[in-house]
């Protein structure tokens, strides 16, 4: 019985502790498992530098088409740009050239 009323005795003593050791282990739980934590927010910064990178490399892509286009305007056409996209989408080839076929 003395035991009960000891162990009554310090979990009255120790009971605002107690309190706040569980508030702060379910905090530091959310921190790091919640849908808002530090682990979701390491993932969302890869991804933010991955996007980063295809984004660069569509505007590259972006910057060679529109100089090409730029290319073939009435205004500034380059007639090589002009010769080598018809020769590519039509496959003509002048009869002094020799055609190498590639295989990939």
């Amino acid at each position: 019985m003395r035991k009960l009323l000891e162990q009554r005795h310090t979990i009255r003593q120790n009971f605002w502790s107690i309190i706040g050791f569980c508030l702060c282990m379910y905090f530091s739980y959310h921190a790091v498992f919640s849908e808002r934590s530090v682990v979701k927010l390491m993932k969302v910064d890869a991804e933010i530098v991955s996007l980063n990178a295809e984004h660069a490399a569509f505007l590259a892509a972006r910057e060679a088409l529109e100089r090409d286009v730029m290319m073939m305007r009435p205004g500034s056409l380059n007639r090589d740009m002009v010769e080598e996209r018809v020769r590519y989408v039509l496959g003509y080839v002048d009869a002094q050239e020799k055609v190498v076929l590639g295989t990939n």
